[in-house]
């Protein structure tokens, strides 16, 4: 299995940079995992709606280019559908069954992301109602599907 993440923007929080390794070692023998940074745009906090949406836009076409032409496409978004821990894995393990071999998630910018973006995802998952700050969520993330691969193959892991 191959998975890659495309994620707007750098990580500059040594604490987060220390996580993602570790989950990063934690998944080699899983799978090959692939984190993709794409630049984000600068949007000042008087963007009007319409500046938005061209920021937004932006990071899309960027986004776009790193994603493998036949990858299942997961867009995290708010509005997207709530897993648990368990129905991740197992929705995971679907695609396997299936022959999807290449799984990209993508995480947007501080202001989310595009509509295109949106339309073409196969599937949009959601962690939550709540705001997390982009950064944060490569690491909970690459955490989740770490804790999906031990769930499929079952071994323990904390509840």
């Amino acid at each position: 299995m191959n998975i890659k993440i495309v994620a707007v923007g750098k990580i500059k929080e040594k604490y987060i940079q220390q996580g993602i390794e570790e989950f990063k070692k934690r998944l080699s023998k899983y799978c090959l995992i692939n984190i993709i940074e794409v630049k984000d745009e600068k949007a000042p906090e008087d963007l009007s709606e319409k500046d938005m949406e061209k920021v937004k836009q932006k990071e899309g076409e960027r986004i776009l280019s790193k994603i493998p032409k036949n990858s299942f496409i997961i867009a995290l978004a708010i509005e997207g559908k709530g897993l648990s821990s368990e129905k991740l894995s197992k929705r995971m393990e679907s695609l396997m069954i299936d022959g999807i071999n290449d799984i990209t998630f993508i995480i947007g910018g501080s202001l989310g992301l595009s509509e295109e973006i949106l339309n073409k995802s196969n599937f949009k998952l959601s962690f939550s109602n709540m705001t997390f700050p982009h950064q944060l969520m490569r690491l909970v993330l690459l955490e989740q599907i770490y804790r999906g691969f031990r769930i499929m193959r079952g071994e323990p892991y904390h509840k």
